[in-house]
């Protein structure tokens, strides 16, 4: 059984890769949908003895398979945002405790303590729908924030003006996180100067707006809420764990999360820094569902952990997960 206080205190780049193969042991045995996939690339314990040679599942198994590595029920279910007649992922998370202490100590490893925030939610197409793994991480840190005016604002563009503007006024430490057709509402209305307010986008125009590229879409909010920079999170359905851009759309992981660019043309080899390809995630939060995910995203990766997303392949299927396209 893995030690799940291992994932969450690892310091180093060996520490990760111990730890990694032992979570793909764990799931080789114990996830049938992934022990399958394995078996039919010819993938065991005896032949994946190093991070690089362990398979990912490619992510529309979520939409089609249960994908859980324990016995235990499922304590809650995610799902993906998707339009009339889609497919979404599912996601069965059989220990919630992990996905609330993998987003908040992401989150203070990041930004430090939450209860020094009052965070302001603007995210309406994940709150006029059940199942967003988003809404419940950002309702239990707007629970933890402790601030009386920490919320969510549906369609409350003024409210949520004046309270910002207000708030920043006086001082006070602020998280505004928005979906980015939301924010864009936002700021074509009002024209802000901001001091003391970080805003944070998730990615994705829902289908309300026509798609921009990351720094036409970063230029308008800076602008439009006097900021010197917009961050982002980066995370999905199919994860427990998120990464972050503090500005100019480079990301960074927690330290049990960590990303490999694939070669698009040979998906099991994978590429130098600064190259661009499909993105593998490994999040060992993941321990009781799969940590090895293919993703249908493009980035590249640059020195020190670092790394950009860069839009979608061309051939899936457009759903709201947390990226623009560049």
């Amino acid at each position: 059984m893995i030690d799940t206080t291992q994932i969450f205190n690892i310091n180093s780049e060996e520490e990760f890769e111990h730890i990694a193969l032992d979570v793909f042991r764990h799931q080789l045995k114990n996830n049938p949908v992934y022990g399958e996939f394995c078996l039919y690339l010819g993938k065991n314990r005896t032949n994946v003895i190093e991070l690089k040679q362990i398979p990912f599942l490619p992510i529309d198994f979520f939409k089609t398979k249960k994908v859980v590595s324990s016995q235990n029920k499922e304590q809650i279910i995610f799902s993906s945002s998707g339009t009339t007649g889609q497919v979404t992922s599912k996601h069965y998370v059989t220990e919630l405790k992990l996905y609330e202490q993998s987003f908040y100590k992401g989150f203070t490893h990041f930004y430090g303590d939450v209860s020094d925030y009052c965070i302001l939610a603007l995210l309406p197409s994940y709150l006029e729908r059940s199942g967003s793994s988003l809404i419940y991480m950002v309702n239990d840190l707007i629970e933890k924030s402790q601030h009386p005016e920490s919320g969510f604002y549906l369609d409350e563009i003024e409210k949520l003006t004046k309270t910002l503007m207000r708030l920043d006024k006086e001082g006070k430490k602020i998280l505004l996180i928005g979906v980015s057709f939301a924010l864009l509402d936002l700021v074509e209305n009002h024209s802000l100067k901001l001091n003391n307010t970080i805003i944070m986008e998730t990615g994705g125009m829902k289908g309300r707006r026509k798609e921009l590229i990351r720094e036409e879409l970063h230029d308008i909010l800076k602008r439009g809420f006097g900021v010197e920079k917009i961050h982002s999170e980066y995370g999905m359905t199919e994860l427990l764990s998120q990464a972050y851009s503090k500005g100019n759309g480079i990301f960074k992981t927690p330290p049990w999360m960590k990303l490999l660019i694939r070669d698009t043309e040979d998906p099991l080899s994978y590429l130098n820094d600064g190259k661009t390809g499909g993105i593998n995630v490994i999040d060992l939060a993941n321990i009781n569902s799969c940590s090895f995910i293919a993703t249908q995203d493009l980035g590249k990766n640059h020195e020190n952990g670092l790394f950009e997303i860069l839009g979608r392949f061309d051939n899936s299927d457009i759903r709201g997960c947390n990226l623009m396209v560049v």
